[in-house]
């Protein structure tokens, strides 16, 4: 490498990729505020016409859905169709929240109803999905989305630095996506217990979030190289980390960053992972089609990479090993009167 070459990488390139990476990180935290959140309002006209108002005329914040009372209020919740719900039936005024859906959400809620609130008047706060007791804020659940992610562009990485290519790729991904399930399940199911549901469902999800990261890379590789590599990286952590939404929730994040994290493998990686775990696989659907379409893909450009390759084979040259020998010449009378001398 030449001298202008690499004083231009450390000196152009690398500043760019920070400066790219603060952007990505940070503005989605920094510009963090709801848009289009569904909430609901609980009971009878008369008494909820006024919250809905307020809520509706936010400025898009809010997507406010009514429910005639607190039960199919509470039913929206577990089936993920909201985040929480004000209750105004005539009784004291209640929020329903879920804190397993996203605390921040839950504290916004929490506010935006303490506020709503008459002077002197005490809203009680009802967690009907909560997180688990040993990760109440999810804090754990956020951490534990990036790893996932990194395991997914690792085990790609090695599948393209290994040469592994078409089936035995593909039996490589087999492999060890199941393996990075149960090991991440032990950990955040069995061991830490921040995650909740089923053992089975939570690492049958946790074995698709790594092979959705893990397909996506090793396709990208076998068509482009080591340059996909950096492909995955980019769809992976450097956007997929940050736009996923894990530590708050999509609809936190500004547009149109929340809806783009939702078809990037680590955002439905952790939507479908929190619907498993904490919401008995409500809301999952749209998560599981779109790493079922990262997989398919990374699946068929693994076997179109195999075949690119072998079409792009070099033919041996004539006269190299494998080649057929030139015919033998006749030997001419002065041929053999030198071999006798």
């Amino acid at each position: 490498m030449s001298h202008r070459r690499g004083l231009l990488i450390v000196g152009l390139l690398v500043p760019a990729l920070i400066t790219f990476m603060l952007w990505a990180f940070t503005w989605p935290v920094a510009r963090s505020a709801p848009h289009d959140l569904p909430v609901g309002v609980a009971g009878p006209p008369v008494a909820t016409d006024r919250i809905a108002s307020q809520l509706s005329n936010a400025d898009g914040a809010f997507d406010v859905h009514r429910y005639p009372d607190e039960t199919a209020a509470r039913e929206a919740i577990t089936h993920r169709e909201i985040y929480g719900a004000l209750v105004a039936d005539g009784q004291e005024p209640r929020l329903l929240t879920a804190s397993a859906a996203g605390p921040a959400v839950a504290q916004l809620l929490q506010s935006i109803a303490t506020g709503q609130a008459a002077e002197g008047t005490e809203v009680t706060v009802v967690d009907v999905v909560p997180g688990p007791a040993a990760d109440p804020r999810g804090a754990a659940f956020t951490a534990g989305v990036l790893p996932l992610a990194l395991a997914g562009l690792a085990t790609g990485a090695a599948i393209s630095a290994t040469r592994l290519r078409g089936r035995w790729a593909l039996l490589a991904l087999a492999c060890s996506a199941p393996l990075i399930g149960l090991a991440a399940a032990a950990v955040g199911h069995g061991w830490l217990d921040v995650l909740g549901g089923g053992w089975w469902q939570v690492t049958a999800a946790l074995s698709l979030f790594a092979l959705t990261g893990a397909a996506t890379v090793a396709g990208a590789t076998a068509l482009l190289g080591p340059r996909g590599i950096g492909l995955g990286a980019l769809l992976l952590m450097l956007l997929g980390n940050p736009w996923s939404g894990a530590g708050s929730a999509p609809e936190l994040l500004p547009e149109p960053v929340g809806t783009l994290g939702q078809l990037l493998p680590t955002g439905a990686g952790a939507t479908l992972l929190r619907s498993v775990s904490f919401f008995d696989g409500h809301g999952a659907a749209f998560p599981l089609v779109v790493l079922l379409a990262w997989t398919a893909a990374g699946v068929a450009a693994v076997l179109a990479g195999r075949r690119v390759t072998a079409g792009a084979r070099p033919q041996p040259p004539h006269g190299a090993a494998g080649a057929s020998p030139a015919p033998a010449r006749p030997e001419g009378p002065s041929t053999r009167e030198a071999r006798t001398r």
